[in-house]
């Protein structure tokens, strides 16, 4: 893994389950110093072919990471970071901790249990798994009964406001919060008209990834005694025990401390929310959170800087660039442009409204992302601005380059033109996920790696199932009952 920061030279006193119980006894001050840490030097791109790899320095500094654990949060882009670990784990013959199904039980938390071929661990047995990156609820304990404490922990936010709008459209079907509103400017002028806590599916309508990250929530947004459908926001936490559930030793922050609004980064302006824009509620509580998750996550992704956040990647992994490459995944049509923190001045005085709203109205999922944002772009300045434009400059080349070489079209089309069942999305919600069509003729190397770049989460899960646990008989692919990404 190359030099350690703080936060991995803390994980070597012991098992990685001393993050359970780190942010009882650490203060905020102590969890912004965790981030940093000397970085590799990425080794430079060379697109001799388009899909070839490119060569590893003779001698490396460090040997890349392959113990991963990455939280997939919802309608975030993660199903893109989902692929190029598909594509890697298959790449170099790694095991992924699967799921039965398609999920990890969702929305309950996270469950050794569920995994499939897990064997609870004793004694100085090996863990079998490399890769744990499946819908899930974060829930560390049982996260730790799978994978050992040293992997590289990661995750995924994104700006609350393009979010919500991500969320309405896919969910709509799902959250009864979402199905009684007309629309998301409608259910957002007034969402207490139509959200109630523990409502079905009503996780997917406020601070959802707060939710996935497995967080308690403040005592006035949870479930009421006597909800018909509290059973659909399980295990609800109790203020005074960590996220994760942890043993006795558990306790809480000094509630006096004071929260401090966090400046976000962009594009080196400084941009700090006043308090009534924030709106954070519990200062304490929200700030104990953070420092949680700064205490377990190694990295977390900002989707608004997709291309920044994969060379951090995979700086921090020590994988070549080109392990990062791919396409987009699990996209919509008519995808949410210029709805990011950074483009915000481009849009209407009502988009302004709406954004403002639905920051307002997940606040949490708004503190978690000024958080991370922040910490990414402090790790930018780390690596180098130059430095960083450069890789970047080099991904987007090599996935230029894979586009035309692969793809009818050279881009995502929509899925009434994809007739191979192996390469069209899974559709869910009311607008249409965006495929691939391969192109022609291509060469046999190709299009094994084509295939990868294109292949669906679903459609690539069934595929690594079927290497792990190979089936006694053929069976066909079974697409009629693919649960929701």
């Amino acid at each position: 893994m190359g030099p350690l920061s703080p936060t991995r030279t803390m994980r070597f006193w012991g098992p990685r389950s001393l993050g359970v119980a780190l942010g009882v006894f650490m203060t905020i001050g102590f969890a912004l110093q965790l981030w940093g840490g000397p970085f590799q030097r990425l080794p430079k791109l060379q697109l001799r072919h388009p899909w070839a790899p490119s060569p590893r320095p003779a001698s490396p500094s460090c040997p890349p990471q392959q113990r991963l654990v990455f939280l997939k949060t919802h309608k975030s882009g993660s199903s893109s970071v989902l692929s190029l670990l598909h594509r890697y784990g298959d790449r170099h013959g790694l095991r992924f901790a699967l799921p039965a199904r398609y999920q990890f039980g969702y929305p309950r938390l996270f469950q050794a249990s569920r995994v499939k071929g897990h064997h609870p661990q004793g004694g100085d047995t090996q863990f079998p798994f490399h890769i744990l990156c499946h819908h899930m609820r974060f829930n560390l304990k049982e996260v730790l009964q799978v994978m050992p404490s040293d992997s590289f922990f990661f995750s995924i936010v994104r700006d609350p406001a393009a979010l919500a709008r991500s969320a309405f459209s896919y969910y709509k079907s799902t959250s009864s919060a979402f199905r009684k509103s007309p629309s998301l400017a409608a259910f957002l002028a007034n969402p207490r008209a139509f959200y109630r806590p523990g409502g079905r599916g009503d996780h997917y309508a406020r601070n959802l990834l707060w939710f996935d990250f497995g967080l308690p929530f403040p005592p006035e947004m949870r479930a009421k005694k006597g909800n018909p459908h509290s059973s659909r926001n399980p295990h609800p936490h109790q203020m005074h025990v960590l996220p994760s559930g942890a043993g006795p030793r558990v306790r809480t922050l000094d509630p006096n401390a004071l929260f401090h609004p966090i400046s976000t980064v962009v594009h080196g302006n400084i941009q700090t929310p006043s308090p009534a824009s924030v709106n954070l509620g519990s200062s304490s509580f929200i700030q104990w959170g953070l420092a949680w998750l700064d205490s377990v996550f190694d990295l977390v992704l900002v989707a608004e800087y997709f291309d920044e956040s994969l060379v951090l990647l995979a700086d921090a992994l020590c994988w070549d660039l080109d392990d990062v490459v791919g396409f987009m995944h699990n996209a919509q049509a008519g995808g949410e442009q210029g709805l990011s923190v950074a483009n915000n001045g481009g849009l209407t005085v009502e988009d302004q409204q709406l954004n403002a709203r639905a920051r307002a109205w997940n606040n949490l999922d708004w503190a978690l992302y000024v958080h991370f944002n922040r910490s990414l772009w402090t790790r930018i300045e780390q690596y180098g601005q130059k430095r960083l434009e450069k890789a970047v400059a080099e991904l987007r080349a090599h996935r230029e380059a894979l586009a035309k070489l692969c793809l009818v079209g050279g881009e995502a089309l929509d899925p009434k033109y994809i007739t191979d069942r192996r390469f069209r999305p899974f559709q869910f919600g009311s607008a249409k996920v965006l495929g691939y069509i391969l192109r022609s003729g291509l060469s046999p190397q190709d299009q094994e790696e084509c295939e990868r770049l294109v292949t669906p989460e679903l459609q690539y899960k069934d595929k690594l199932d079927a290497k792990q646990f190979p089936p006694t008989v053929p069976l066909p692919l079974k697409t009629s009952k693919l649960l929701s990404p």
